[in-house]
């Protein structure tokens, strides 16, 4: 469920368009009308005020809201009128980039997304940047974790909610027998079912393996790996039990201590703010005891902090 507002009455992209004209021109961004415009606007929308603005103007609004906008807020806008699939793209090729490697957001996209999201986004990456996702994931990954990700962002899996109990308690025994039973790990085994299987079904293996042995397959994950790949296999069977139980848990993280990761921050808030940012404000707020806006707010100043807020929906 989406947290985005946008106004009841139909409105006019060319008027949309025209406003932003207007707020681009002259000594200075008028960045308020900016944001009000922007970050009330759904994805179909955006890209037609996009459509619009070149036609009017013969201009790309991209690069003139990077002329015109800087810092944190022009990220979390550059990356909020880019559509779902486009943003992947975008920000895995950013996560692997020589000079800003970044392993575990390009782990947390591929991870917690769905079979089909992954094909587009893949399809785009090609088309944006002439390489292929997993030539580059050859290259800046390793080990296990580099297997598990080639696995995960290759392999079609079932999307459906329905379950065979028997290949679940199978796959249960697998995963007993590859870790808590023996002296060492067999990776091979924890990477083919999580990569192979469909989140209904993992949902249901990690219920079965607790009734069968006592732990959850994430005290198993925890003991029995580390590191990267680590992540990796908590993503995925972390999504396959609540996505917003998940991004609630990120954004606590990006939030946590001293200073904010305002990348994971950007990522998170503007990747699911039109996918299920009411759940998760909902588990936020169950978990930690706190509005999510209200941490987003304490964490936050200026222009960038309205456009965040403006994406949670909020009144603050």
């Amino acid at each position: 469920m989406s947290t985005l507002t946008v106004p009841p009455i139909a409105l006019s992209p060319r008027d949309d368009a025209l406003q932003l004209h207007k707020a681009f021109k002259g000594f200075g961004c008028d960045t308020a009308a900016v944001i009000n415009i922007l970050a009330h606007r759904d994805a179909t929308q955006r890209g037609v005020v996009q459509q619009e603005f070149k036609a009017l103007y013969h201009e790309d609004m991209l690069k003139r809201l990077s002329k015109e906008l800087s810092g944190k807020l022009e990220d979390a806008v550059l990356l909020w009128m880019q559509d779902p699939a486009s943003r992947d793209a975008v920000v895995v090729r950013q996560a692997l980039s020589e000079n800003n490697l970044d392993l575990r957001a390009v782990t947390e996209v591929i991870c917690s997304r769905t079979p089909s999201q992954i094909q587009t986004f893949k399809l785009i990456y090609l088309q944006r940047f002439g390489s292929y996702l997993e030539h580059d994931l050859e290259r800046h990954a390793s080990g296990d974790h580099k297997k598990l990700l080639l696995a995960y962002a290759s392999i079609q899996r079932y999307e459906g909610f329905e379950v065979d109990p028997m290949i679940v308690q199978n796959d249960a025994k697998e995963l007993y027998k590859a870790g808590e039973k023996r002296l060492g790990t067999d990776e091979n085994t924890f990477i083919r079912i999580f990569s192979e299987r469909s989140r209904a079904h993992l949902a249901a293996v990690d219920s079965a393996y607790k009734s069968m042995y006592g732990n959850s397959l994430e005290k198993v994950i925890k003991k029995e790996t580390s590191g990267f790949f680590m992540y990796g296999l908590l993503t995925i069977v972390r999504c396959a039990e609540s996505p917003a139980k998940y991004f609630a848990k990120v954004l606590r993280k990006s939030m946590k201590g001293l200073g904010t990761d305002d990348t994971t921050l950007i990522r998170v808030i503007v990747t699911r703010t039109e996918i299920d940012m009411q759940y998760i404000k909902a588990e936020y707020e169950k978990k930690y005891k706190k509005p999510l806006v209200d941490a987003v707010h304490s964490e936050t100043s200026g222009n960038y902090r309205k456009f965040l807020l403006a994406l949670l929906g909020s009144q603050h």
